[in-house]
C-alpha cells in the first residue's frame, strides 16, 4: 500500500515543477498561476500551499509582475486604462496596480498617445467620421476620452497636423 504522505509529496513536487516551468517562460501573477495549475486538475489546497512556498522564496511576486507588466504594456503603446483592466483580469490586487502605475507618473502619456496615433493613422482626423474611428482605436488602447479629446484639440488649437 502506498503511503498518502509520499503521494502528497509527489503531487506537490509536480505542482512546483509545473509552476517553475511557467515562471521560466514569463512572470505570472499568483492568481494566474493558481488558475493554470488548477486547470490541470491539481488539488486546490496543494496548489495554494505550493504557491505560498514559492511566494516566500520570492519566485512568485505580484508587485514585480505588475511593475514588469506595466513597463511592457507601456512600451507597446497602451494607455493606463487598458493596463489597469488587464492587471485586474490577471488577479493583481488594486493597491499593487496603483503602485505599479504610480511608477509611471514621469511618463508623458500625451506624447505616447500622439506617437501611437501617428503610427497607426499618420495624421489627425479631418472629419467627424475619421475622428470617431481614431477615437475608438485609442480608447481600445486604453487612453481616456479626456486624453483623446486633448489630442484632437491640439490640431484645432495649434494647427498640429500629425507630421511634426
Amino acid at each position: 500500500m502506498v503511503d498518502d504522505t509520499v503521494v502528497d509529496l509527489d503531487v506537490r513536487s509536480a505542482i512546483r515543477t509545473r509552476a517553475i516551468g511557467l515562471l521560466a517562460r514569463r512572470e505570472h501573477s499568483r492568481a494566474e498561476l493558481q488558475d493554470k495549475l488548477q486547470r490541470r486538475d491539481y488539488p486546490p489546497r496543494q496548489v495554494v500551499e505550493v504557491l505560498t512556498a514559492l511566494q516566500h522564496e520570492g519566485l512568485v511576486n505580484d508587485r514585480r509582475f505588475a511593475e514588469q507588466f506595466v513597463h511592457a504594456r507601456q512600451q507597446r503603446g497602451q494607455g493606463v486604462q487598458r493596463i489597469r483592466r488587464e492587471l485586474r483580469e490577471r488577479g493583481v490586487d488594486g493597491e499593487l496596480i496603483e503602485q505599479a502605475l504610480a511608477g509611471t507618473m514621469g511618463q508623458d502619456w500625451m506624447a505616447q498617445l500622439r506617437a501611437v496615433q501617428r503610427k497607426r493613422f499618420g495624421r489627425l482626423p479631418q472629419d467627424a467620421r475619421e475622428r470617431a474611428r481614431q477615437a475608438r482605436f485609442l480608447y481600445y488602447r486604453g487612453y481616456t476620452a479626456e486624453q483623446v479629446n486633448r489630442l484632437f484639440r491640439m490640431q484645432d488649437d495649434d494647427g498640429w497636423n500629425g507630421e511634426q
